[in-house]
């Protein structure tokens, strides 16, 4: 008796079985993170007005067609060729002021945002990790006082007495005043993860508690970290504008907060300029509006269920 190989068993055998089997599909793959965001249509328009303000802030000394604080235009005068947007009254041109200062306000919400992203998530999750114990409560502790303090008088009386101005200061001050509530949110969810079995496994191989943390739990927060550092960058654009309009930016750089306070001071809209007093404004509230059309991405990453809806 001649046993032929299982092969030629198969060919032998049911020509459409054997089609069948080859054609077996493999099994689909999981959506990468970049293809789940991109899958929300608000979080594309996020993205696209993002990454356009990010082109136009590298980009700026190609874009502006003068030097920000070139005061040689005519003062007051419209729009035209020169001056896209007309000029202010100490004649200096608005488009290029617009232009370079885009750079500020993403400089800040990128490391605003980081600084207070990095202290919520090191507070958080140790305090979260040690639930219970004394390292818990004085971190809570410290959460508590954090979240009932008001930021803004804080962060005016901060900015207002300290005898160095600048944006570093203001990214300091937004940073370790914005922390409280990122901390809270993520000591509840690493309370919920830390009696997972992957955590139990990790410690019984012996792995210390930094790295129990910080390399087998916080890989799966990923996506509320990401949710957490954009509404931290989104305020802490909003905040520097704030400051600025105020009077308590740094007046020798050029920035959308600045801008609208110089136009308040020097009583842009009594004279009709409105594109100095509107532009601004404007910008800034599409940048906003793209940093939170990102979050809807960012909250499929962490809830499945809503990517039908996308």
């Amino acid at each position: 008796m001649t046993i032929l190989p299982v092969n030629d068993v198969m060919a032998e055998g049911d020509p459409a079985q054997t089609a069948s089997v080859e054609q077996v599909p493999d099994a689909e793959r999981p959506d990468r993170w970049w293809q789940v965001i991109w899958s929300s249509r608000k979080a594309r328009v996020g993205v696209v007005i993002v990454t356009a303000y990010v082109l136009v802030a590298v980009f700026a000394p190609l874009i502006a067609p003068h030097d920000p604080l070139d005061s040689s235009f005519t003062p007051l005068a419209g729009p035209s060729g020169d001056n896209w947007l007309g000029t202010t009254t100490d004649g200096r041109d608005i488009a290029s002021q617009l232009i370079y200062g885009t750079r500020v306000s993403l400089l800040v919400g990128l490391f605003g945002g980081l600084l207070a992203t990095l202290i919520a998530l090191v507070i958080g999750m140790i305090s979260g990790y040690a639930e219970g114990t004394i390292i818990d409560d004085i971190l809570s502790f410290i959460t508590n006082v954090a979240l009932v303090i008001p930021a803004l008088p804080l962060i005016i009386t901060l900015v207002a007495y300290s005898e160095v101005r600048g944006v570093w200061l203001i990214v300091f001050v937004i940073a370790i005043t914005s922390w409280a509530g990122g901390a809270r949110a993520k000591r509840a969810q690493i309370i919920t993860l830390r009696n997972r079995d992957f955590v139990t496994a990790a410690k019984f191989s012996g792995e210390g508690t930094l790295r129990i943390i910080f390399r087998e739990i916080l890989p799966n927060m990923s996506s509320l970290v990401v949710a957490a550092f954009v509404g931290a960058a989104t305020g802490a654009i909003g905040a520097e504008a704030g400051l600025a309009v105020l009077g308590l930016g740094d007046t020798q750089s050029v920035s959308w907060g600045t801008m609208l306070y110089q136009a308040n001071a020097q009583g842009a809209i009594t004279q009709g300029l409105w594109l100095w007093v509107f532009t601004p404004g404007l910008v800034l509230a599409i940048l906003i509006t793209g940093m939170s059309f990102i979050n809807f991405g960012v909250d499929l990453l962490s809830n499945p269920h809503l990517r039908e809806d996308a």
